[in-house]
């Protein structure tokens, strides 16, 4: 039998767990709130998602590193794509989510409200 981080389907599914900021682990040490993935029949992997919080820090330290700078050193440009690429993803459902974007951007939650409201005035054009 192949160790658990050996395991093909396990291989296949970190990118997307990665992604999410989640964490894998085994099936046994599973608890009630964790999402266990079977393949074939079998448990194969357990999923431990992250708080909403967590998930929108994740979010934003991956948009970081594909920006490959800090997100407060982006034009204004940039910065609108960042959060328009939030709103997309749910950010701004969070609790403090502007405020946590604003930080990020380094811009005032009024600019990130701005922002906002263009791209919203953008889509109902």
């Amino acid at each position: 039998m192949t160790a658990f981080g050996d395991d093909p389907f396990v291989t296949a599914v970190k990118p997307l767990v990665d992604a999410m900021g989640a964490q894998m682990l085994p099936p046994d040490q599973a608890g009630v709130d964790d999402v266990v993935l079977s393949w074939e029949g079998a448990d194969v992997v357990a999923v431990r998602l992250p708080q909403l919080a967590d998930s929108l820090d994740h979010i934003l330290a991956a948009l970081e590193r594909k920006q490959g700078k800090p997100l407060a050193d982006l034009d204004r440009k940039a910065k609108q794509e960042v959060v328009r690429i939030l709103e997309a993803r749910g950010a701004f459902s969070v609790r403090h989510g502007v405020e946590t974007v604003a930080s990020a951007l380094g811009v005032s939650r009024f600019t990130v409200y701005n922002y906002l409201n263009r791209e919203n005035a953008a889509k109902g054009d």
